[in-house]
């Protein structure tokens, strides 16, 4: 019985990154838990994406009461 070979999440953090940085774009700042919903794709999978975009200085996140508020860098 072989195993399944791992596939790569990389292309589906960058795909989200790319819909995060579009959803900014088009609408401006957002909270995470927006995006979250908008993207209509895992939380971890939106953080991650959200990690990628800031590692890459890209946006800005700011936490504000509870929230946290994403804006483009």
């Amino acid at each position: 019985m072989q195993k399944a070979a791992p596939t790569s999440c990389v292309p589906q953090i960058g795909e989200t990154a790319g819909a995060i940085w579009e959803l900014l774009h088009n609408n401006g700042p957002s909270t995470v838990a927006k995006l979250v919903k908008q993207v209509g794709q895992p939380r971890d999978t939106v953080m991650q994406a959200l990690g990628w975009l800031a590692r890459e200085k890209k946006i800005g996140i700011v936490e504000k009461g509870r929230s946290r508020i994403v804006t483009l860098g």
